[in-house]
């Protein structure tokens, strides 16, 4: 298994992990529900979409028959998603302190995210329709002289 599938899946267990844990002080402290919505990320965007990206880098290639089309974007992707929920959280956790103020870590974080799922799109979308290479030589004629046997 390829390292960043399974950082996805540790870093899944991880923001889960957080997430409940939000979930847990919501439910016993009644004014924390002002960070539902960091709550809710965590939840989808950290546990559902991360094992979800760690599943898919792994899995994928192997069912297509074709080679993840690159190892350095996943990785970067990785690396933008998780910095990106973590700013978009953060962004959220501080919107009661600060208000507007919390606005511009709140749109870094967002625009991280939408990043990573970008990556994540184009990376998985060539990797389904397979190396361009093979796809141009079965659709290339042959220049070649065709022997027929007498």
């Amino acid at each position: 298994m390829d390292w960043f599938s399974k950082a996805f899946l540790k870093a899944s267990l991880a923001w889960f992990g957080i997430g409940a844990t939000l979930g847990a002080v919501m439910s016993s402290w009644p004014n924390a529900a002002l960070y539902r919505t960091a709550h809710f990320h965590m939840n989808l965007l950290g546990f559902v979409s991360m094992m979800i990206f760690g599943v898919a880098y792994h899995v994928i290639p192997r069912f297509t028959g074709h080679p993840l089309h690159d190892k350095r974007m996943a990785a970067v992707h990785f690396w933008v998603a998780n910095a990106g929920l973590a700013t978009l959280a953060l962004g959220f956790l501080l919107i009661p302190l600060l208000g507007a103020k919390a606005l511009p870590v709140q749109g870094a974080g967002g625009i991280l995210s939408a990043i990573g799922a970008y990556l994540f799109i184009y990376n998985m979308w060539r990797t389904l329709d397979g190396p361009k290479i093979l796809t141009r030589v079965h659709r290339m004629p042959s220049t070649l002289p065709v022997i027929h046997p007498d």
